[in-house]
């Protein structure tokens, strides 16, 4: 897919987060990159939840896939200009359905299975899945990280907790927890895989948050901030 990569935006923005996080290390690619060899570089794949015909959550007139796409975007722009080698699952809202995808069922199915092989063809993969929260009661808040079976995932997950923790959520910190066996994108990884909830829609000042570039962006870097701590390369070969 072709990548929107925004520079001079990114740059501005990158710099005022970093002084926003507060300690949150964001380092070198060249010398933090997940890798299980200097010769085979992680490919981390950005995966904007849901799109197309699937607009997932929905709370007045903000739709979670648009949400989805913003911060999936931000984060792969600011991984390429680190360094990193990424692919997106998708890069616009809209979604290349097959022909016999005529209802929505078949449509969401079409689409996970392709996000499927997209991952499991990818040598030397991470999954990073942007996802946003919603809840009945309109108080819940801030971000949660949730983890997939395999091998690294966890422990993945945990550092990207802790520096998104340090960047948006710092009054009330959060641990990852395990995925539900019943979310078909995580438990059909075969690499290190999480799912990041951004935010609640469902709650009003969040959801307005949500919405603006500048908390997107520290969405992303606090996520970039978890992949390029220093003792990433031992800990994501880890066995949880």
């Amino acid at each position: 897919m072709i990548k929107k990569i925004w520079i001079p935006a990114v740059i501005l923005f990158v710099t005022l987060t970093i002084i926003a996080l507060d300690g949150v290390r964001i380092q070198s690619a060249s010398n933090s990159q997940l890798s299980n060899s200097a010769a085979m570089p992680r490919n981390y794949i950005i995966d904007a939840g849901h799109g197309g015909a699937d607009g997932g959550a929905v709370a007045g007139d903000v739709i979670e896939s648009d949400i989805n796409l913003d911060v999936a975007l931000k984060l792969d722009s600011l991984m390429a200009l680190f360094g990193y080698q990424t692919v997106m699952t998708r890069d616009t809202p809209d979604i290349d359905y097959p022909d016999d995808a005529t209802t929505l069922r078949k449509m969401k199915n079409a689409d996970s299975r392709a996000r499927r092989a997209l991952i499991q063809s990818t040598p030397n993969a991470v999954l990073i899945s942007i996802h946003q929260n919603k809840y009945k009661s309109p108080k819940a808040n801030g971000t949660r990280v949730f983890y997939a079976v395999y091998d690294g995932s966890k422990n993945f997950a945990d550092r990207v907790t802790t520096t998104l923790n340090q960047a948006i959520s710092a009054q009330k910190t959060y641990t990852s927890m395990p995925i539900d066996k019943d979310i078909y994108l995580m438990k059909q990884t075969n690499c290190p895989a999480i799912l990041v909830e951004c935010g609640f829609i469902s709650n009003p000042t969040e959801r307005e948050l949500l919405q603006t570039s500048e908390y997107q962006i520290k969405i992303a870097a606090g996520i970039m901030s978890g992949v390029t701590t220093a003792d990433a390369p031992d800990n994501i070969s880890e066995t949880t």
